[in-house]
């Protein structure tokens, strides 16, 4: 399928228009590739160049741009251009060069720096701020919470769990599938069940929600893309990040899904009453004290033994709550 001048937007397979010119890259003609590498190193720039001027900057042919144009849906320059203009507009462009053998340490730090923040503002600019502020509401309505995750969305779970504090609430997030399932099934009219699948397709996280909605519970979707479990859920929160399957590619979907749980627990805690943020100050201060080995309104730590002043001079292991 492809676009004339009348039609502005090619199929972006759920990425801007850079994205899809980044995923493409490696598998366009060599020639075509160079135009690519214009274009991704500096959209701007190429805003301002004509035909010719692309085709000189690239290295190739006029009849090699209009080619790479066509690679990327476009039955023309024109309208590639427009489309260039329109992603551009969006904001912070996507740099999304693939990341190659040959890399240096540099060129990494720039290419998986550069990737995860303009994935992380695709995302923000994308986020449903009407199924936010209904997640934040379902929550601050709750007895109590149950995140529910497995592999990489195991771990957000487990990340959003440690938040209780904020959120206000008993929080739980059982990294095993059977417990998954059988905590859901106890859920009542109080329980919010926060279930994250990025596929939102995981079988036994979709089994769980379902069952949580059965017993009683509410059920936020904390998702990346269409799926079942986006159906099951009284609030779908869509985060959708650009991925592709290169095998040097690093995940950015979970960090967009920590920022979503970042985000709720924020929304929850400027609306609980001042009274509960400042028994949070105070929780925090005392952890501070304990951490730093002077807790104050408890007893003190152990006395140093011989061999821990001898072994260990003023030694102390934070360690993480």
């Amino acid at each position: 399928m492809t676009h004339g001048p009348g039609n502005s937007q090619p199929p972006l397979e759920g990425g801007t228009l850079l994205e899809v010119i980044a995923a493409r890259r490696d598998q366009m003609r060599p020639s075509d590739a160079k135009v690519a590498d214009v274009v991704l190193a500096g959209p701007l720039a190429v805003m301002d160049l004509n035909l010719a001027g692309l085709a000189a900057a690239a290295g190739v042919s006029e009849p090699t741009v209009i080619r790479f144009c066509g690679a990327i849906g476009f039955d023309g320059y024109r309208a590639f251009k427009l489309a260039l203009a329109g992603a551009v507009a969006l904001g912070l462009p996507a740099e999304n060069a693939s990341i190659r053998r040959a890399d240096t340490v540099p060129e990494l730090v720039d290419k998986v720096f550069r990737r995860t923040i303009s994935s992380l503002d695709r995302a923000r600019r994308g986020v449903d701020l009407v199924a936010v502020e209904a997640g934040i509401g379902l929550i601050l309505q709750a007895s109590d919470l149950l995140f529910l995750g497995l592999g990489a969305s195991g771990i957000v779970a487990q990340d959003a769990a440690q938040k209780f504090p904020l959120f206000g609430l008993p929080c739980q997030a059982p990294s095993d599938a059977h417990q998954q399932y059988m905590a859901a099934s106890l859920a009542t009219p109080g329980t919010v069940v926060v279930a994250i699948s990025e596929t939102a397709a995981t079988a036994e996280v979709v089994r769980a929600a379902q069952a949580a909605r059965a017993a009683g519970g509410h059920v936020i979707a904390l998702t990346g893309n269409d799926g079942p479990l986006g159906q099951v859920a009284e609030v779908e929160i869509r985060c959708a990040t650009f991925e592709d399957t290169d095998l040097f590619t690093p995940t950015v979907s979970r960090l967009a899904a920590l920022v979503v749980i970042d985000v709720l627990a924020s929304g929850v805690a400027v609306r609980r009453p001042p009274a509960a943020m400042e028994r949070v100050g105070a929780m925090r201060e005392r952890l501070s004290q304990i951490r730093a080995g002077r807790p104050k309104g408890g007893p003190a730590g152990p006395p140093a033994t011989a061999t821990d002043s001898t072994n260990h001079p003023a030694s102390t292991k934070e360690t993480t709550p």
